[in-house]
């Protein structure tokens, strides 16, 4: 993977698959590129798709600092200035999604469209009491645990009954290339302390919200409530899938989405 710096002392490491009109795919709070594979090879048959591995994650500059969204949005701003980016689709899941709001409000000059997938923009008490579980099994159980237990967020049953093997072999290669404990509860902290619901109805960039009906982590009414906040946003609901239906159900979930981005392309892109 190619790695640029984005400021003094800070590199983001970041991959491009095919040509067209810019995507940007952003991953949730585990903030990995690698999190996108079902989706590369059909995304780039239309357009210029770049993964990146946020800051804290992956082979992009571990920092210790004080994470928010905010933060992790303006990286992606500096990506997208580094790599010559000027507008672009955005899809993103979970945080990645709530990275693609801040966005469609501060700098929506630069998105074509959104795509809200799995996404939430404030923290209710069910929510919290998640993320503060995994917050400390991160800083009391260390990667090895915090790893295994996060396909219990992101998958459901039948999908981790499916594929016992290949997850048992993930978990592994996950625990030695897993960030420092540390920022990984800091990454958690900038979920925790991200309010953003106010601001929906600033967004006019055209957006689709994709909730999925048996996700865990991210409940679907986030979605519901979402998209009635967005003006002009499209909503749809998977049945299943969990938090990471664009893992176990890629088909049904690259075909919404790659349907709406050409619905976008054949109109044109425009503010709502």
């Amino acid at each position: 993977m190619p790695i640029v710096e984005i400021e003094e002392g800070v590199s983001l490491s970041y991959e491009e698959f095919g040509s067209g009109t810019p995507l940007l795919l952003v991953a949730g709070l585990g903030g990995a590129a690698s999190y996108w594979k079902p989706q590369i090879e059909p995304f780039a048959k239309n357009y210029r798709v770049i993964l990146h591995d946020q800051r804290g994650t992956g082979s992009s500059t571990h920092s210790r600092i004080d994470y928010s969204v905010e933060q992790m949005t303006s990286d992606l701003i500096k990506l997208m200035d580094r790599i010559g980016i000027e507008k672009a689709y955005l899809v993103g899941h979970s945080t990645g999604a709530v990275i693609g709001q801040v966005m469609a409000v501060e700098h929506p000059e630069r998105l074509l469209g959104l795509v809200m997938y799995a996404a939430w923009t404030s923290t209710d008490p069910f929510m919290r009491r998640i993320q503060e579980a995994r917050k400390t099994l991160a800083l009391s159980a260390g990667a090895e645990a915090y790893v295994k237990a996060t396909p219990l967020f992101l998958y459901p049953n039948w999908y981790i009954n499916q594929n016992a093997e290949p997850l048992a072999e993930a978990d592994k290669a996950g625990a030695a290339r897993f960030h420092p404990t540390d920022i990984a509860a800091a990454r958690v902290d900038a979920v925790l302390k991200f309010d953003g619901e106010a601001d929906l109805r600033r967004v006019r960039t055209p957006t689709l919200v994709l909730g999925v009906e048996d996700d865990v982590l991210t409940p679907a009414h986030y979605s519901r409530t979402i998209a009635r906040a967005i003006p002009c946003a499209e909503l749809t609901i998977m049945p299943r899938g969990g938090h990471a239906a664009s893992i176990t159900c890629p088909e049904e979930f690259n075909r919404i989405v790659l349907d709406y981005l050409g619905r976008l392309d054949q109109k044109g892109s425009s503010a709502c």
